[in-house]
Parts: structure tokens; sequence; C-alpha cells
């Protein structure tokens, strides 16, 4: 029997996205989405075949990987056939992210729509105001619900692309729309009042579901990465000219262009005199100099009429800053002598061990033991070269030191994967070993919450409050302190790893063919 086996990913891959699946959805979805990461494409019946599963738990597990996007099938002369994405798996990690940055620009009714949708998959947007009107009459924000707001705020997630028209369809035959859709529903507000009472009403919006935005996420990210490594190397205001220069990019060019078309030093003074940058303004002339000389190359003088003209090229700004982020991991794994190495091998593309002993200005021993180190760890590759036309002995053939750039982003990111699956491994441990008294504390927390509704005394809240005692109360705080580092790290290694993969796709390596394999 031959299967389809999915060598686009990594063993450490796999099981870092089978951790997320058993983390969120449990495990039988785990199951079935670990057999689709292992095969690729599969029918149902060799899903059955090779996981040993009731076929109804099969079809359920599917069905919530489809309505979350991890999933997709499709009809051929064989049947239905069901893959799966394992970049919208790790893409669960990043959900934090996105509802803080929804939060931030949008306000926090939006943030939790976000969140209504993130958990729902795809949703009506009826129900989606009706659930999320519910949630906040229930928080104990500040926030007040009112079904204009949250139309107003869901209009808002529309315009800003944050939120698009799903393509769920109810059966495989029918055809899904190509082209994205934003156009806002005509909700009947009075409807969607009487269904939060209980009541049954048209809210004029069946079957038109709306699911998140991912790639627009990806954008924002992406931009705010340019972002933020201009404000680190200039300042304040050059952080806002790149935003403003990715603004007007978006006008004349496509998301993902490698490079963006020309932009003209008017359109650019008149996006700047609407923010509130009086510096930025005076010295906008200088400040577009200072970006354009930048060793970082994120802008370039593509012309000079109109005053002139400049382009943002994202391939290179990326290649940059993967190169920066492997000289900072080189520098916290070997040391500063080691990165000084990495970044003479990389300015002088091919170089001798005698040429780096010279130029390092490092002891020779020191240097020889660190560059092999770093030959080792397959941060530098070695060529051999043999001088043409005389005889192969080994007098006459040299190495060359050089710097593979995407078989080290690629070492990196199998890395981060290996770090993630570490990191959630680690705090399922901390949880599962102190569950006894994690849930303890969950259960003197709700049977306080109760008695402070009923009316309790300070004397029987202090009584409950006893029933742990001090020594556990330390370790409890000790455990969650742990969890909350680990959550932290978690999300600095994603940092790392949404940048290098952003390499990889402006560089399209990252994507490999399948393999046939008989088993």
């Amino acid at each position: 029997m031959f299967y389809l086996i999915n060598i686009n990913m990594s063993l450490i891959c796999r099981k870092l996205c089978s951790s997320i699946l058993y983390e969120h959805f449990g495990q039988i979805v785990q199951s079935v989405g670990e057999d689709l990461l292992k095969y690729g494409t599969k029918p149902l019946g060799l899903i059955r075949y090779t996981t040993k599963l009731p076929l109804t738990k099969i079809k359920e597990a599917l069905c919530v990987l489809i309505k979350y996007g991890i999933v997709t099938h499709h009809r051929n002369e064989k049947g239905v056939e069901y893959s799966l994405n394992y970049e919208k798996i790790l893409m669960i990690l990043r959900y934090p992210r996105y509802m803080f940055f929804v939060k931030t620009v949008c306000g926090d009714e939006s943030e939790m729509m976000l969140e209504e949708v993130l958990k729902c998959g795809y949703i009506t947007a009826s129900d989606l105001i009706i659930k999320t009107y519910k949630k906040i009459e229930q928080s104990p924000s500040e926030l007040q619900a009112s079904v204009p707001v949250l139309k107003d705020k869901f209009d808002l997630l529309i315009k800003d692309q944050f939120l698009i028209r799903s393509l769920y369809t109810e059966s495989v035959e029918e055809a899904a729309p190509i082209k994205p859709d934003f156009m806002i529903p005509d909700l009947n507000l009075t409807a969607i009042t009487k269904k939060i009472g209980g009541a049954n009403a048209d809210c004029g919006d069946d079957k038109i579901y709306w699911e998140v935005n991912f790639d627009r996420f990806t954008q924002d990210l992406r931009d705010q990465i340019i972002v933020s490594a201009m404000h680190k190397r200039l300042d304040e205001n050059a952080g806002e000219l790149m935003r403003q220069l990715l603004f007007l990019m978006y006008l004349r060019t496509a998301s993902w262009a490698d490079t963006s078309n020309p932009i003209p030093l008017t359109e650019i003074k008149d996006a700047v005199k609407k923010i509130n940058y009086p510096s930025l303004t005076q010295y906008l002339d200088q400040y577009l100099r200072l970006i354009e000389e930048d060793s970082s190359q994120f802008v370039k003088r593509v012309g000079d009429s109109g005053g002139g003209q400049y382009s943002i090229n994202m391939k290179e700004a990326f290649s940059q800053l993967a190169w920066t982020t492997l000289e900072n991991i080189v520098m916290e794994r070997f040391g500063s002598k080691a990165a000084r190495i990495f970044r003479l091998v990389r300015d002088r593309k091919y170089i001798e061990q005698e040429r780096i002993q010279q130029l390092a200005m490092i002891p020779a021993k020191e240097a020889k033991h660190l560059t092999y180190t770093l030959l080792q760890e397959n941060y530098l590759q070695m060529q051999e070269l043999k001088k043409p036309g005389v005889s192969t002995a080994p007098i006459k053939t040299f190495f060359l030191f050089h710097i593979d750039l995407n078989m080290v982003v690629r070492m990196e990111v199998e890395h981060c994967y290996h770090a993630l699956y570490n990191t959630m491994q680690r705090r399922e441990y901390e949880i599962s070993s102190n569950k006894r008294m994690i849930d303890k504390q969950l259960r003197m927390q709700t049977l306080t919450s109760n008695l402070k509704e009923h009316g309790a005394t300070e004397e029987q809240l202090a009584e409950i409050a006893e029933l742990m005692t001090p020594s556990e109360k330390q370790q409890l705080e000790k455990v969650q302190n742990t969890i909350k580092k680990l959550g932290i790290i978690e999300l600095q290694i994603d940092d790392t790893l949404f940048l290098l993969t952003m390499y990889l796709r402006y560089h399209k390596l990252n994507a490999r063919p399948n393999e046939k394999t008989n088993t």
C-alpha cells in the first residue's frame, strides 16, 4: 500500500503540532491530526485504517479540524480526500497576540468579538454580536453592552479586514468564491435584540459566515517587525516614517510583493503632515536620507522625479533581519568572539582559516577552536578548493569557510520548534504534577465567589482562605510563576520563529515536494 509521506515538515514540527492539537482539542482530534501530519492527503477509509478509531469519532474530529481551517477537503475520482495545513496549527500559538493587536487598534469589544470567532472557527455576524453582548453582561468589566455599538465594532473589524467572509460550504461540490469578500451584511438590529431576549427572529444574515483573516494578521505582525527594527536602529520618528511608508506601499503594491512600487516624496510629505510628529515633519528629508543610507537597506531611492521616489525592499529587509537574528543567537550560544567570527565570514563571503585568525584579532588557537565549533554546529560551512592545473596533492588543496544563510535559517526554525515543544511539555508537567493543589485553589475561589454573592461575613471568607496551608500557598505561587515564565518564553520563541519564517516566505524556501514511500 502507498501512503503520501509528508516530508514538508520535520519530526519535531509534527510533535509540536500534535502537542498543540492535544492541548486545544483533545486526544481524538490529536490522533486524526497526527495521522494527516504524517501521511499528508488521505481519504476517510485510510484514516480509519491507520488510526484504528471508530468512524463516527474520526468524522467528528475532521469536522472540528475543518471548522477551524486546519483541514481542507476536496473531491476527486476516488472520492473525498483530506489534507492538513500544519501552519494553521502553529498559528494557534499566536492567537493571544492577534487579540492584543485588535484590542490596541479597535478596542475591548472588538477583542471580545475576535476571541469568539477564534473559539468558533466561523460564525454569523448576528450570533457573534449576541454572544459578545451576553459575555459583556456577565463580565465584571466597565464595558456597557449595546447592540448598535457592537454592530459598529463588527463593521470596524470588517473594514480593517481582520474578519473575512468564510469559504465554508455545506457540501464538497459547492463552488467557493475565490476572491476575498468583505461586504458587510445588512443586519436587523431589532431582530438581534429580540434574539438576545430569547425570542425567535430573522436577523438577515442566515448562512453568511465570518472567519479570521489570518493573512491580514500576518501582514500586520510583519509590518510591526519592520517598524520596530527601524525604531531601534534610529529613533521613534524613523519608526513612524517607516509605518507611513508601509501604508503608502499598500496603495500601489500587492501585500506580499518583494519590493514596492515607487512612492513619490510628495505623497510621503502629505502622509506625514496628517500625523502628530512635528520633528518628523520638520526633518523629513534628513530622516529619509538616514533610512536610505542605513545598512539595513529597508528603503532605497529609485528615482529623482517629483523630488524623489522611494521603494521598500521587503525581501532584503528580512534578509538583514535574519542575519541580525542569527548573529544574536551565535552571540548567546558561543560568546562575542564567535559572533565576531560569524560576522567576519558573512562580510568576506569566503575566507580561509588563517585570514580569520588575522582579521578577527583573536588568538590563533582560540579562533581555530571557535571556527570549528561553529562549523560543527552548522553555522559555518566549509568548501574544499584545489588549484587548477596542478597535482591533487593535499598541499595544493585549501579550504574556505562560508555561510549558507538558507540552511542556517532552516536549522534555527527547527531549533524554535524544539524549544516550543519543550516549553509546552514543561508547562504540561508543571500543571499535571500540581493538579491537586491547582484544583483545590479553583474550588476555594468558586466557593468564595458564591459566598460573597450570598453576603458572607469576613470571618467566613477568612476560614475558607485558611483551608490552604502556608506551604501550599508558597508552592502554588512558585508553580504559577513558573507557568507564567514559560508562557512568556513561548511568545519570545514564536517571535524568532515568525521572523525566520518570513525570511523563508520571501525567499520561497518553505515549500518542498512530497514523496511517495512504500509501506
